[in-house]
Order: C-alpha cells, then structure tokens, then sequence
C-alpha cells in the first residue's frame, strides 16, 4: 500500500525534474567537456554573466536599504490609511514581468511620457527604458515589494523591550539600529536578499521586454536554444546560471540557518 501511495509522487518527481536536469547537465558533454566552461571561456557569454551580476548585485542592495526602511516604519507608525498603502505597495507582486518592462517602457521608451516631455521641451527625445537603467528600474521596482512586505512582518515581530533596555542604557538611535535592529532583522535580511538576488538573476520576463541594449544571461540562454538552436551551449550557459544562483540560495541558508530559504 505504501508503494501505491509513493508511485505517483515518484512518478511525476522523475518525470518532471530528475530527467529533465539530467538531460540539462549531459547536453554540454555532446559537444565536448570544455562547452561546459564556455561561459568563462567566451568573452561574450562571460561579459552576459558579469552584467546579470551586476545587476542582480545592485538591485539586491538597493531593495534592501528602500525596502528594509519601508518595512521598518510602516511596521512602527500607526496612520490613517496604512493598510491602503501597504495594499498599494505590495500590487506588483501580482504583475508578472512582461507588465513591469511595459511600466517602464511608458515611461521612458521611445515613445514614453518622458521622450515626449523632452522633445516638446525641445531637448530631443531621452529614452532610458532598454538598457541597464531600464532593466536596473524595472527589477527594483518587481523586488521592492517583497522586501517590503517582508520588513514588516520581521519588524511587528522584533523584541520591542531590547530596544527599550538599550535606550534606558543611554544607546543613541544609531547604536540602537547597530545593536538591536541589524541582528534583529539579520534573518529576514538574509532571506529577502537571497530571494531578491535569485530573481534577478533568472528574470526573464522583464529583461525580454527591456534587454536590446544591455544582455543579461537568461537573453542569451534564450537566443541560443529559439533562434539558434544550439541545445548544448544554452544547456551549458543554463547550467552556469544555476550554480551561481543555487550557491547564493546555499550560503544564505547556510549562514541564516533557514531550510526554507531556496
């Protein structure tokens, strides 16, 4: 009975990820064991991977400075229509990324309220929307509202009588935040930045509808397998993107102590 009940769960586990990887990670070998190295190898795959770094890296930081500051006094301060505005806040995250590239694209594309602004200013038509600014926007503005509302949850749950005893102690504000809020918010932190950064990295939607003048990684895996298809290098350049993204995933578990984190 115990068999019958497993089968299925079994089943589909192989079917739809055991195979599945292990066709992802025996691609590259076909043609040649230095395709699985073809990312560092090829200056312009390494330079697609360094850009998606550089931006996943950025956004990440940002998201956690604006989000955690968000979180922290929305999570503090009771207002007349805090929970509209935490409504409002956290609506992105029902938007999938093609939107969000479309967002920045009425903002600031070729045709955008900020194009038209400047050349009826007489100033030419200033576009942003299809490189890294584009992208960076777009990502920050997909990610903020995970680090929002994570920032509250964390900061309604801290231990408000720390912060009470190293007031009465003399700390100033700043010693507060370094010894009582930072440690506090350390799991959440790590958490959300190890989210945020993973996301990045693998976003797809957003960098497919905003990535003509700046590549990212998941672009070129794209171009590679639909208008080339050359299955063996999109394997290899999906393989290194895994292993950067599922390293960042390990170590913020590792070091949060978190098993849910990944």
């Amino acid at each position: 009975m115990l068999l019958v009940c497993i089968a299925p769960v079994v089943t589909f586990f192989c079917a739809f990820w055991l195979l599945p990887i292990a066709r992802l990670l025996a691609l590259p070998a076909e043609k040649g064991w230095e395709m699985y190295f073809v990312v560092l190898t090829n200056s312009k795959y390494l330079m697609s991977l360094l850009n998606t770094l550089l931006l996943s890296v950025l956004v990440t930081l940002l998201t956690l400075i604006v989000g955690g500051g968000v979180g922290i006094f929305l999570a503090r301060t009771e207002f007349l229509g805090r929970r509209l505005l935490i409504s409002l806040l956290t609506l992105p995250l029902s938007f999938p990324g093609v939107i969000v590239g479309f967002f920045i694209i009425l903002l600031g594309g070729r045709q955008g309220t900020i194009a038209n602004f400047a050349d009826d200013m007489g100033w030419g038509r200033w576009t942003f929307a299809y490189g890294f600014l584009g992208l960076f926007l777009a990502y920050l503005y997909f990610s903020l509202p995970r680090a929002i509302s994570s920032y509250t949850a964390a900061a309604e749950s801290m231990n408000s009588s720390l912060e009470e005893v190293a007031r009465s102690l003399g700390a100033s504000r700043l010693q507060v935040i370094r010894d009582v809020w930072i440690p506090e918010l350390a799991p959440a932190t790590l958490a959300c930045g190890a989210i945020v950064f993973a996301t990045a990295m693998g976003a797809f939607g957003t960098a497919f509808t905003l990535a003509s003048k700046f590549e990212v990684l998941p672009i070129s895996i794209y171009n590679e397998f639909t208008n080339y298809a050359n299955f063996s290098l999109a394997a290899s350049l999906s393989i290194a993107l895994g292993l950067v993204t599922s390293l960042t995933l390990a170590l913020a578990r590792r070091w949060s102590n978190d098993p849910v984190i990944g």
